[in-house]
């Protein structure tokens, strides 16, 4: 997808971190773009400063994982700007932390809600107009390095991201087949300078309180810091917009990550227990 000017963007998760920056370069190559985001306040801040630059800006407050308050934005959106030309399902959260069997069925609810059930939602919602117009177009789905290997203390979100790495590879092989004139990337990141690692702040209230295991106050410290000193957002940006323009599917940040990836195939292929990766070994000791 080379020309990407006029064209029209969506970009859940769009008020701050890899959403915002992926906001800002897109307003670069003169994009329309619709950000939706349950954060108000940031959300509000976002669009006047890129109004500021310039750009066409649709802000919506919706929370993802809710069908409803998708399918109204949606409808705003195709509405207000017509067809949604890149689709960027990039909201997350980091979810429950701790042994799998501490985390409470909230927590487990919640990081599905948001990581999975708001990428179906902006699939199913704005894909079919995006096909019937017979235009070019772009998904790009935010995955995670954790989608592709497997991260102890973190599962509920690692299960998510897993997920949104095969609903991804089955989508691109789905528009293939039917010859849709639409790309598809999955990005997946190692540690980015995000508020991932805050993203409790938003876990509704009526949820009650999340339950701490084992081991997850020991992960978040080393978590926060390990994303405090991560990549750049603005270079995460660059990289998903090439992306998009070279139809590159599988989007890897952090290449100094591979190994970690490479040990898990190892480990399948050779029909072997999981076990440890060398980089977990070197980040959580055990």
């Amino acid at each position: 997808m080379q020309r990407l000017a006029d064209r029209v963007a969506w970009i859940t998760g769009g008020a701050s971190g890899i959403g915002l920056a992926l906001a800002q370069r897109l307003a670069d190559e003169k994009v329309k773009l619709v950000l939706v985001d349950i954060e108000e306040a940031p959300l509000a801040a976002a669009e006047r400063a890129l109004r500021d630059k310039g750009a066409t800006v649709l802000a919506i407050r919706a929370d993802v994982s809710k069908s409803e308050e998708m399918t109204a934005a949606a409808k705003r959106a195709l509405d207000t700007l017509g067809v949604v030309h890149v689709i960027c399902n990039n909201a997350g959260v980091g979810g429950g932390g701790g042994p799998l069997w501490s985390i409470t069925e909230a927590d487990w609810q919640w990081t599905f809600g948001v990581n999975l059930w708001g990428v179906v939602h902006g699939l199913r919602l704005l894909l079919p107009a995006l096909i019937d117009s017979g235009e070019e177009g772009h998904v790009i789905n935010t995955a995670s390095m954790a989608g592709l290997t497997s991260t102890p203390f973190l599962g509920p979100y690692t299960a998510t991201k897993h997920a949104v790495v095969a609903l991804s590879e089955c989508l691109a092989k789905e528009l293939e087949l039917t010859k849709a004139k639409v790309g598809v990337s999955v990005l997946c990141p190692g540690f980015v300078q995000t508020n991932i690692s805050s993203s409790h702040r938003n876990r509704p209230d009526h949820l009650g309180p999340s339950t701490r295991g084992p081991g997850a106050d020991k992960f978040q410290m080393v978590l926060k810091n390990l994303v405090d000193t991560g990549k750049p957002v603005a270079q995460v940006a660059d990289t998903v917009v090439e992306a998009i323009k070279t139809n590159r599917f599988y989007i890897l940040t952090h290449p100094e990550m591979k190994p970690a990836i490479q040990h898990r195939m190892n480990q399948i292929l050779g029909e072997q227990a999981p076990g440890i990766d060398p980089m977990m070994r070197a980040l959580f000791g055990g």
